[in-house]
């Protein structure tokens, strides 16, 4: 068995986090970058050992059922976050000077803010991806000052090239967008611009694509690390 810790695009690590982890109450995090000069696979072996985060599905319910908590690690290139549950753990000890909370801290990663939200009534919390608010204002800008000098095939063609996944928040502000440029062309006496300009549907990716299986740098071995309560 293996752990797989590196995400090999955006897209995947973003899904990862959010989808993985953060809906299933992975919500105390450390995020760092690791400095240029140094080697990423060193640091994932050092972190993974430290924290005892290789391990099973099996340890992590029993770990669970004991009231201690669980931790993942997850890195793209120089970024990396790890992430735990509620209960008890060394982790909160050393790291109690930067530790965040996702649903009151947003992960902010390539332009997108990751958090954490109640669903409305009250519900249970889930994963919020979206563009970061400043990246989303700026774009509004830019798409509003060419609401009115491009054509409508010029700003489909524009609003194809945003490789922001369209997750449900992001949906919502890919709308806000359109809405703002047609605004500005509806005022001008301009063709709008129709809504099947926006990629609204996501496709999953597999985070962890087109790894060598030998790259200690990617896969960490479970025989590597033990178990505290085993």
């Amino acid at each position: 068995m293996s752990y797989r810790c590196v995400a090999t695009s955006v897209a995947g690590f973003i899904q990862q986090l959010a989808v993985a982890y953060v809906t299933n109450g992975y919500f105390f995090y450390v995020a760092g970058r690791i400095p240029a000069h140094k080697d990423p696979g060193n640091t994932d072996r050092k972190i993974l050992q430290q924290y005892d985060i290789a391990v099973s599905k099996w340890t992590r319910a029993r770990r669970k059922r004991e009231g201690r908590a669980n931790l993942h690690y997850l890195r793209y290139q120089h970024f990396y976050v790890i992430i735990a549950t509620h209960g008890v753990h060394p982790f909160f000890a050393a790291e109690a000077a930067r530790l965040h909370d996702i649903r009151r801290s947003p992960i902010s990663f390539m332009s997108y803010s990751i958090g954490c939200r109640r669903a409305r009534g009250g519900g249970a919390y889930h994963a919020s991806v979206r563009i970061h608010r400043e990246r989303f204002e700026d774009l509004k800008a830019r798409f509003q000052v060419a609401a009115t000098h491009l054509g409508v095939e010029e700003l489909c063609a524009l609003l194809q090239t945003l490789r922001f996944e369209p997750y449900a928040p992001v949906r919502v502000q890919f709308c806000g967008l359109l809405r703002a440029i047609n605004e500005r062309r509806k005022l001008a006496g301009l063709e709008l611009v129709p809504l099947s300009a926006l990629r609204l549907r996501r496709r999953p990716v597999h985070p962890f694509a087109g790894q060598d299986q030998d790259d200690s740098s990617v896969r960490f071995s479970l025989e590597t690390t033990t178990d505290l309560g085993e």
